[in-house]
């Protein structure tokens, strides 16, 4: 079973630091674009950072020159790396993109989500 499994949140102070991981199990050829996403409680869902196959980056305004994404095509895992964290940016972080899974398509998958606490 082809799953897209988040890791690496917490409970962390303003100012600090934390990764993010989206490994992609199962049999899975490759990924296409992959994108983090972030849920705050009574918010809509928002769309943090995203990575293309050519390593190209996007940012929403908020997190740009703070959090950067990347990629490991070798392990299919996606990262996010957050630095100089905010209470604004407590959400629950959500990765998604199209995997090569077994059917030898292409087809979208989302993660759980991980939870993200900046707060002293």
């Amino acid at each position: 079973q082809v799953q897209l499994v988040e890791s690496g949140g917490g409970l962390v102070q303003p100012g600090g630091s934390l990764r993010l991981s989206c490994e992609a199990s199962g049999t899975v050829f490759g990924m296409n674009t992959m994108y983090w996403y972030r849920q705050a409680p009574g918010k809509e869902r928002e769309l943090v950072a995203t990575i293309d196959r050519s390593q190209g980056t996007d940012y929403t305004d908020s997190v740009r020159g703070r959090f950067i994404i990347s990629r490991d095509n070798a392990k299919n895992t996606v990262y996010l790396q957050m630095n100089n964290l905010k209470p604004e940016d407590t959400a629950v972080y959500t990765c998604h993109g199209d995997l090569l899974d077994w059917t030898g398509r292409y087809r979208d998958y989302w993660g759980r989500g991980t939870q993200v606490t900046v707060s002293s």
